[in-house]
């Protein structure tokens, strides 16, 4: 389970046995020690995780480059599937480390494609900042008419809907 500062493992054999519990701490010698651990068990590893903002990118390309194949789970599916097997909502890392366990072995689990391994980093990054500033617009023309004409101007609700008005509402947004 990733986080800011610290992930949460938890390593299941496939022949059963006590499952090993460790906590990852978000630092390269940590991410090289750990991706270590997981080579000298000498056995194909999957590994999959929850996609937390962009705190996964740096483990996850670490792990890919040493040859791990890498699952992503879905923050939505993660929640479901934790409500339906703890009957609730509550939420910790601990917990999450096992519900995502489960979600591998039942393979509720999508392929991780690292962005600068595919080539597509900078595509990504431009996708985002587009969606960013298209939000902040709308969320800027929404106040505008949801707050400040009608605080302003009370009358404005009667042509903001008439089409005809297009040109006044162009010139405020404008100026």
């Amino acid at each position: 389970d990733m986080s800011k500062s610290r992930q949460e493992v938890l390593i299941e054999r496939p022949e059963g046995g006590r499952r090993r519990r460790m906590t990852v701490m978000a630092t390269r010698q940590d991410y090289d020690g750990f991706a270590e651990k997981l080579a000298a068990i000498g056995r194909p590893i999957i590994v999959g995780f929850e996609a937390t903002g962009n705190y996964h990118r740096t483990l996850a390309h670490r792990l890919l480059t040493a040859g791990f194949e890498l699952r992503l789970i879905s923050s939505v599916a993660l929640a479901r599937t934790r409500e339906a097997l703890h009957n609730g909502w509550d939420k910790n890392d601990p917990k999450d480390a096992q519900v995502i366990l489960h979600m591998l072995r039942i393979g509720a689990t999508r392929r991780y494609v690292d962005p600068l391994v595919a080539g597509i980093n900078d595509l990504q990054e431009l996708s985002k900042t587009h969606e960013t500033i298209s939000r902040m617009k709308t969320q800027t023309w929404h106040r505008v008419l949801t707050h400040y004409l009608p605080l302003y101007f009370p009358e404005i609700a009667r042509f903001a809907g008439n089409s005809r008005s297009d040109w006044f509402l162009a010139l405020i947004e404008r100026f």
